[in-house]
Formats: C-alpha cells, sequence, structure tokens
C-alpha cells in the first residue's frame, strides 16, 4: 500500500490527466470499434441475405416460365396425338369396311390360240417325190377327206389355203360342210386342219405316212 502511493506520488501531476485522457480514449475506441463493427457485419450479413433472396425469387421465375412452356408443348403434343390417333382409327375402320366387301372376280375373256404357221416355202418337187404327182401350192385337196367340191365350199368362206385350213377349227369345218347342204355332213373334219399344218409346213413325208392311216379323213 505504501508502495503504490510511493509510485503515485512520484508521478508529476500534470502527466495523470493525461493517462487518464488516454486511457479514455483507448477504452473509447475500443468500445466504438466492438459495437460500430458489430453493425457492419450485421449490414454485412443482411445484403448477402438479400441477394440470396434475390437469386431464389430469380430461379422461381424461370422455374415457372419453364413449366409453363413444358405444358404449353405437352397440350400441343397431346392434341398432335389425338389427332393422328383418330386419323389412324379412320383409316382402320375405312380399311375393315373396304375388307368387308367381297371382292368381284374379273374374268378375263379367253383368247384362242392359234396355231403357228411358220413362212415354208413351198417345193413342189419335195411333194412330188412323196406323192408321186403334181401338187399344186394351196390345193385343199391334198388334205385326205376333202374333194373338189368340198374344195369349193371352203373358197366360198375364204379359206383358200393351207395355212387358212390348218387355222379352222373342227367346228367350223363342221358349219362349212353344213351349208353345203345333208351329203356333205357325213364327213368328218376331225384331222383336216392339221393335215393343212403338216402341208404348210412341207412335211411331205409325214403327212404321206399319216394320211395311210387314216379312212377318209378321220
Amino acid at each position: 500500500m505504501n508502495l503504490s502511493l510511493n509510485i503515485f506520488s512520484s508521478i508529476p501531476c500534470w502527466l495523470i490527466p493525461l493517462l487518464v485522457g488516454v486511457i479514455c480514449a483507448i477504452l473509447g475506441y475500443l468500445l466504438g470499434r466492438l459495437f460500430g463493427g458489430g453493425d457492419t457485419n450485421n449490414t454485412v450479413d443482411l445484403d448477402v441475405y438479400k441477394s440470396r433472396i434475390a437469386k431464389l425469387e430469380t430461379d422461381l421465375a424461370a422455374c415457372k416460365a419453364s413449366k409453363e412452356s413444358v405444358s404449353r408443348f405437352s397440350g400441343a403434343g397431346n392434341t398432335a396425338s389425338s389427332f393422328a390417333a383418330g386419323a389412324v382409327t379412320d383409316a382402320t375402320i375405312k380399311s375393315n369396311d373396304v375388307s368387308g366387301v367381297t371382292p368381284v372376280e374379273v374374268i378375263e375373256p379367253i383368247v384362242p390360240i392359234e396355231p403357228v404357221v411358220p413362212v415354208v416355202a413351198f417345193d413342189a418337187a419335195a411333194a412330188k417325190a412323196v406323192f408321186g404327182k403334181t401338187i399344186k401350192q394351196d390345193d385343199l385337196t391334198v388334205v385326205e377327206g376333202i374333194g373338189p367340191k368340198i374344195k369349193e365350199l371352203f373358197h366360198n368362206h375364204d379359206v383358200t389355203t393351207w395355212a387358212a385350213l390348218s387355222k379352222c377349227s373342227v367346228e367350223k369345218c363342221e358349219a362349212v360342210l353344213k351349208s353345203g347342204g345333208k351329203r356333205f355332213e357325213l364327213h368328218k373334219p376331225g384331222t383336216w386342219p392339221k393335215q393343212a399344218d403338216m402341208a404348210a409346213n412341207g412335211l411331205w413325208k409325214e403327212l404321206n405316212e399319216w394320211q395311210d392311216l387314216l379312212d377318209g379323213g378321220r
């Protein structure tokens, strides 16, 4: 105690107020820094929070806009899908309607196949060598069963060559015979078109051998 009094007593009187002022100034600075610094930090924190809130609000608005865009696109897609589904349904119904109709079978007319008659030059010498007599070209009497009268009947029906006779059906030959009267209906022209075809193609040997087997052209 005495030591403390001695210390203060040794300090000059003018220095004490100065020390007190300095100490007060330091304390005031420290207190101001303490309270003033807290306000600054609070202000900084508040600004940070405000910035975060603003950012969140911006993100929320962007999210809402994106959701509305997706909803509109989805609605358009559903409309297109519905339209496509309706078109498919209509097509299916039409297909079923068509499939339910029994198709009408189109029958094409049957075109008779005519024998192909190649163009073969008439060889009178070859014909004479086989038959032993002179054969005139397109003489229908070469055909076994055809005589001069029947030859005339065919000429009246514009059948004047071997090739033309080869294209006649048996029915047509019978019709030609009927045009001459009852006496001609007894003839059987079943082989006449084939014989005429052989003559037109110069198959004299084959024709002669075949005629040997025939009976009056039958």
